[in-house]
């Protein structure tokens, strides 16, 4: 069987992520290794706040993975981390190759100086982003349909 290459994309409960980012990056990283796959990066990619409640938690820290598997144990790892609790979500893909810059930046995140920034707490509100220049309602055309002979068939 040909060896091929996937991107994975993991959301993981900042609970985890607040304990230990490397017992958190482990989680994935434990679970693929366990059925086969070959990690060629791991990183975290980013956190943020939910757009909906997942397992009763609003943020959420997301792990980027690309691995290598020569077996077919792709239904195992899904299975995995759905029964996993601290797994909130995840996603397997299939990719040609990994991106150039994945390297680095998953580089630059296993320097020694690197510090995996904490989640801030699950109930932080967040700041709205703002409207950028919306248009004043006196520059918004509207026709005006009293001009307008609706009994035309122009």
């Amino acid at each position: 069987m040909k060896t091929k290459i996937y991107e994975s994309m993991v959301l993981l409960d900042n609970a985890l992520v607040r304990e230990d980012w490397k017992k958190a990056k482990a989680t994935v990283t434990d679970t693929l290794t366990k059925y086969g796959a070959s990690i060629v990066t791991c990183r975290r990619y980013d956190e943020k706040k939910l757009a909906y409640q997942i397992k009763g938690k609003n943020r959420g820290t997301f792990v980027m993975c690309y691995f290598t598997l020569e077996k077919d144990t792709m239904a195992e790892i899904r299975r995995e981390w759905e029964l996993n609790e601290k797994v909130l979500r995840s996603l397997i893909l299939r990719v040609e190759e990994v991106p150039a810059t994945e390297h680095e930046l998953a580089a630059a995140e296993n320097n020694a100086d690197f510090v995996v920034p904490a989640p801030p707490p699950d109930d932080m509100v967040e700041e709205e982003e703002p409207i950028i220049d919306p248009v004043p309602l006196d520059e918004i055309m509207v026709p005006d349909l009293n001009d307008v002979d609706l009994d035309s068939k122009a």
